[in-house]
């Protein structure tokens, strides 16, 4: 089942996505279900928002890759390196990422990212994906050159429009299947990753990080970046695209 949060008519909403149209939700499924309203909107007459706006926080994964982590001169952890995103940062499909003026390299980071459904705590590994109510995917976009001077990451990644989501979440996602993150700035592939190459899979990180902190409904799991990120410009266009969940787009300016 595929999940989009939507603008229509000056109405926000929730809906099942089925085929060109939206079947429109009572409220939140996160915590009202899936009853439905009866109504049905085309997909052409809504905007898609950022499908789920944490309501606590966004978990991260650093260098969970061991390409991504060569090239960032280094090698992937023995365990999760976890950060935070501020729920701040999060915007949607075809919203606008804004490079701040104070960062002269500002990167893209195509990941796919998982929604907890329900809370989470000292949760095992083999457990561990009952907790997930779906998948989107994210681009986890950092201000490199802060990231290197401030030696830690919460300004870099923090930014306004650092954490663009969607375009849906799916519900019947596998994050042990053959799935791939690709990622296109102007149409040029500059990361192509399977999702099975990641060092710590979903359920170890989902299990990792509740033992550490309360995972909440509508928490956000960010799972790390495959080799290839790099920087992107005003007027650029960024496409990150996962085997099975579709595309998000977002176009780049300057501040």
């Amino acid at each position: 089942m595929r999940i989009a949060r939507f603008s229509h008519q000056d109405v926000i909403s929730f809906g099942i996505v089925d085929d060109t149209d939206l079947v429109v939700l009572a409220g939140d499924p996160l915590f009202a279900g899936f009853e439905t309203t009866g109504q049905r909107v085309p997909l052409g007459e809504v905007t898609l928002l950022a499908p789920v706006i944490p309501r606590s926080k966004i978990v991260c994964v650093g260098k969970n890759y061991r390409d991504h982590a060569a090239e960032m001169g280094g090698e992937a952890p023995a365990a999760p390196l976890l950060f935070f995103k501020p729920n701040t940062s999060v915007i949607g499909p075809g919203d606008t990422i804004v490079r701040p003026t104070q960062s002269q390299q500002t990167d893209y980071e195509g990941e796919l990212a998982a929604v907890i459904g329900r809370v989470a705590k000292n949760v095992p590994a083999e457990k561990a994906l009952d907790y997930v109510f779906g998948y989107t995917i994210a681009n986890d976009v950092t201000a490199r050159d802060l990231q290197r001077s401030d030696g830690q990451w919460a300004r870099a990644k923090g930014f306004d429009t650092f954490c663009p989501l969607g375009p849906a979440i799916e519900t019947d996602f596998d994050p042990a299947g053959d799935a791939r993150v690709v990622t296109r700035v102007n149409g040029e592939v500059r990361q192509d990753g399977a999702i099975a190459d990641m060092v710590h899979s979903v359920a170890d990180v989902i299990a990792y990080a509740s033992a550490a902190f309360t995972l909440l409904p509508g928490d956000v799991i960010l799972t790390g970046t495959p080799a290839g990120v790099g920087p992107f410009t005003a007027g650029d266009t960024v496409e990150v695209e996962i085997t099975g969940l579709g595309t998000l787009r977002n176009t780049v300016r300057d501040a």
